[in-house]
């Protein structure tokens, strides 16, 4: 009876730690790492605006374990009229399938305090997330849709 007692609690405590890894997993692979975005298409009031990002500029989203940060700029070295620096960052949660980030930080000030939530889709090297950003004081409110892909 003893044996059948410790037996059961090792089999409790294995499959404990093998959910707790699996979810651990869930939420820091394969989310973390940089991404490119290709992509963007904003969507407000009936007007579909879609950005391509390989050309005259670049951005790139970095993720880890608890925040992210993004990074866009020219690629003329500002020098012309695309001349452009954004940045921002924060904290994130993943829950799923839901990505919110929490802009603790924005070149656009205005933008900062702010959270927005997406829907995340991974396919092999691919990331689109999607969501509605709004700010009322801004007059911000549109669906973003970004296609990025994980660099190496």
């Amino acid at each position: 009876m003893k044996t059948n007692l410790i037996l059961f609690v090792f089999c409790l405590l294995l499959v404990s730690c093998t959910k707790k890894q699996a979810e651990k997993a869930q939420l820091s692979l394969p989310l973390t790492g940089t991404w490119k975005l290709l992509s963007g298409t904003l969507i407000e009031n009936g007007d579909t605006v879609v950005t391509d990002y390989t050309g005259n500029s670049s951005f790139i989203k970095i993720i880890n374990d608890s925040h992210f940060a993004f990074l866009l700029h020219d690629l003329n070295q500002g020098k012309d009229s695309t001349a452009a620096f954004v940045a921002g960052g924060g904290r994130y949660t993943l829950t799923g399938k839901t990505y919110t980030e929490h802009l603790e930080y924005c070149n656009d000030r205005a933008w900062e305090g702010h959270d927005f939530t997406f829907e995340i889709t991974i396919k092999n090297d691919t990331l689109i997330q999607q969501g509605i950003e709004k700010i009322e004081s801004e007059g911000v409110n549109r669906l973003n849709i970004e296609r990025y892909v994980k660099l190496k």
